[in-house]
């Protein structure tokens, strides 16, 4: 099946990775998806055709960073984290097609790896990044960090929230080959704005919209939400009957919480401008 959208390559020789290498791999990529997988995409008339945008992404398998941006109309820049880099495998070809390194430690590292990433939203591009900030090992849907809300205010920038289902049947953790021949689903939820919560001024909201982008992701991929943070020692036989480890309520609500309802005259605008149609 063809992957949504005609994809439009967008040159950024100012900003990570090498223009030419990205060019030829995003097609080879895409290809390749489209022959070896039963993929389908929906919503992908929610990325906006041109200007920033945040794409999050849940994060169950390595493959999710092939679908999600073969699914994508436009080139993404993404965050990877830095021991990429001392692998022979990754450690050029990562770098040349755009990743930014984060060393998930924190510190200045961390900070330098939002700085460039702000780079690339203020110069008009998409930027994808997991809010779980790692790999879920339990198949379920873990408490989202803050650094993409804190991108949306900084950069003036909409979170395109996204639920993908099948990535982990194609290639389960700590395995190296993808299984061809098996169905995967891409999601793209609407656009969310940080000043949809309230100030963008106030630190607070931060933790809000973050909430919030999590529960359309939810509603997205179908998992179950825990009000952890995500990490080995979420795998479900350590969390079966851990205190703290909690369910989400059923997500019957029709609005996320915090988030302002927006009146239909300015969601219909905001609609057009976001797709770019007129």
């Amino acid at each position: 099946m063809a992957l949504g959208r005609r994809f439009r390559f967008e040159p950024a020789p100012e900003l990570p990775g090498a223009d030419r290498l990205s060019r030829c791999a995003l097609a080879t990529i895409r290809q390749l998806v489209d022959r070896l997988w039963d993929v389908t995409v929906e919503g992908s008339e929610h990325i906006p055709l041109t200007g920033p945008a945040i794409i999050a992404p849940n994060h169950l398998s390595f493959s999710d960073s092939v679908f999600v941006p073969a699914a994508l109309p436009r080139r993404v820049w993404a965050i990877g984290k830095a021991e990429y880099l001392d692998d022979w495998k990754t450690k050029h070809l990562f770098p040349a097609l755009g990743m930014i390194p984060v060393d998930r430690s924190g510190g200045d590292a961390a900070k330098q790896a939002l700085d460039t990433a702000a780079r690339v939203l203020d110069s008009g591009h998409l930027f994808m990044i997991y809010p779980e900030g790692t790999r879920s090992r339990s198949g379920n849907l873990h408490k989202g960090r803050t650094g993409a809300a804190r991108l949306a205010a900084r950069c003036n920038a909409p979170i395109i929230p996204v639920g993908h289902e099948g990535t982990v049947e194609i290639q389960p953790p700590d395995t190296f080959l993808m299984k061809p021949g098996k169905p995967c689903t891409v999601r793209f939820g609407e656009p969310m704005r940080v000043e949809d919560f309230g100030d963008p001024d106030d630190p607070r909201i931060f933790r809000t919209m973050t909430d919030a982008v999590m529960f359309e992701i939810s509603k997205l991929s179908g998992q179950t939400y825990v009000d952890t943070y995500a990490g080995k020692e979420t795998e479900p036989e350590a969390t079966r009957d851990r205190p703290g480890v909690t369910e989400r309520p059923p997500l019957t609500p029709s609005t996320p919480p915090g988030r302002r309802p927006v009146p239909a005259v300015a969601s219909a605008e905001r609609a057009r401008a976001t797709t770019g149609s007129g």
